[in-house]
């Protein structure tokens, strides 16, 4: 699946998941509400509750009833070793064949400047 046809809720979820992860949100720290966060993004809030409920089923926010979700202890390292696992498993080899098809080296690699 392209990127541009990732579901909306697992784009949230990267969008949070990004934030957790820049320090936007720290543990302990409250997220936006559902309806919050829908309205923000445009997106249905039943979207926004999935989004939500993947996280909560991997142990990385903390539901308070009546209060809201809140980022769990340990949420970014969990987050940063999932997402480096994934980097390094799913995306890595195909961006090491793409330099390989092109012929680059490390050394044409390294030595580029950002602009």
């Amino acid at each position: 699946m392209a990127k541009s046809e990732k579901p909306v809720y697992l784009k949230l979820r990267d969008k949070i998941g990004a934030a957790i992860l820049d320090g936007i949100y720290g543990d302990g720290d409250p997220l936006p509400s559902v309806r919050q966060l829908a309205a923000d993004e445009g997106a249905n809030p039943l979207t926004v509750a999935k989004a939500y409920q993947t996280f909560q089923d991997d142990g990385i926010v903390n539901v308070r009833r009546g209060v809201g979700m809140f980022v769990a202890n340990g949420a970014a390292d969990k987050l940063r070793t999932r997402e480096r696992d994934s980097f390094l498993n799913e995306e890595w080899p195909r961006i090491q064949r793409r330099i390989d098809r092109l012929g680059l080296d490390a050394a044409e690699l390294l030595g580029k400047e950002l602009a």
